[in-house]
């Protein structure tokens, strides 16, 4: 039994990894789905302030109020620098981290610098697609059940997140057992990106044939990469 945490990326709560933490518990795993500070079901408390470092802060906040060790840390886009955040702060909780399909950045570097297209709506406190952004194209492969449930529990992800650059001032300078994940039909962060990240932490590297989503696309061969089959 492994004690796991999945994070979620921009837009997302921690509903998105439904399918992945039925599967995981149901071989016996002790698996947590947070939702991150201004996002999903806490979107109403999306205010000025947050940023990676908060949300890093938050997830190794919550390791030690859970008293969780030898955790496994798996992120998905954005949520790849929130597990990296985290897994700064908590060194001496971390067994393995994983990022699937996920940003890896330097320290310094942001996420604009990655993902550059513009969001559909973007404000002062938050950006995001709209609801035709996301079924026609962030969700545009998935089952239409899928794509619409996902949609409708969609909400902007705080704006600090993608414009300030990443604090990691020890992250890359340790040395971690690690696996990378990369999809190839997804536009961002790109295959280049994601070997960057595998190189640098000498991890195992994987691939699956599909979206950006692969929690809600391939559940199955996703978990057996967390859980390490």
């Amino acid at each position: 039994m492994a004690n796991i945490v999945l994070i979620h990326g921009a837009y997302q709560g921690g509903w998105i990894w439904r399918d992945v933490a039925a599967k995981l518990r149901g071989r016996g795993h002790n698996v947590l789905t947070p939702t991150l500070d201004g996002c999903g079901e806490r979107a109403h408390a999306l205010r000025p302030g947050i940023t990676t470092e908060t949300h890093g802060a938050e997830i190794a906040e919550l390791l030690f109020y859970e008293d969780l060790r030898d955790v496994v840390l798996a992120g998905t886009s954005s949520g790849g620098m929130v597990m990296a955040a985290a897994a700064e702060r908590a060194r001496d909780r971390i067994a393995r981290v994983v990022f699937a399909d996920a940003l890896a950045l330097m320290d310094g570097e942001k996420i604009r610098d990655i993902v550059k297209r513009p969001s559909k709506v973007e404000n002062e406190l938050g950006l995001g697609p709209d609801r035709d952004d996301l079924v026609g194209r962030l969700f545009k492969d998935l089952p239409e059940e899928t794509r619409h449930w996902a949609a409708d529990r969609c909400t902007l992800h705080p704006r600090a997140c993608f414009y300030e650059p990443v604090k990691l001032k020890n992250f890359w300078n340790q040395k971690w057992d690690a696996d990378v994940l990369y999809c190839t039909k997804a536009e961002n962060p790109g295959e280049a990106h994601i070997r960057r990240a595998a190189n640098a932490l000498g991890a195992r590297w994987h691939v699956l044939e599909t979206d950006h989503y692969p929690m809600l696309s391939k559940p199955d061969e996703l978990a057996k990469i967390i859980e390490k089959d």
